[in-house]
């Protein structure tokens, strides 16, 4: 009796996923200690004059873009299934919300007591 080869798709088998590299991962790098320098020199700057907690929403601005690098690169969501898509686009929604509901708080609190 012959014997039949037949190759079956094992889900559970790693296949290697694609990478961006030395390279790649130096670029992401100079990305973060970019928005990190630009953090701190942002936040020595007062952005007042364009209405106040400028600062606070473009060091969030900042942030949210790091963060989406790492996202993206750091954690591989790039080169994953669509479901990871998914989850990660849900996860910055929420937190676009969550932000958005903080600075809607903090832009309409007066001085309060300690402020003259």
């Amino acid at each position: 009796m012959a014997e039949q080869t037949t190759e079956h798709h094992n889900p559970h088998v790693e296949v290697p996923n694609e990478h961006i590299g030395i390279p790649g991962y130096l670029g992401v790098f100079a990305v973060l200690v970019l928005g990190t320098i630009l953090t701190y020199y942002v936040a020595l700057m007062d952005l007042d004059w364009i209405f106040p907690g400028a600062n606070t929403l473009v060091a969030l601005g900042i942030a949210f873009t790091k963060m989406t690098v790492v996202g993206l690169f750091f954690m591989h969501v790039r080169w994953s299934p669509r479901l990871v898509w998914m989850s990660a686009v849900g996860a910055f929604f929420w937190l676009t919300i969550m932000f958005a509901y903080t600075m809607q708080d903090y832009l309409t609190r007066g001085t309060g007591f300690f402020g003259h």
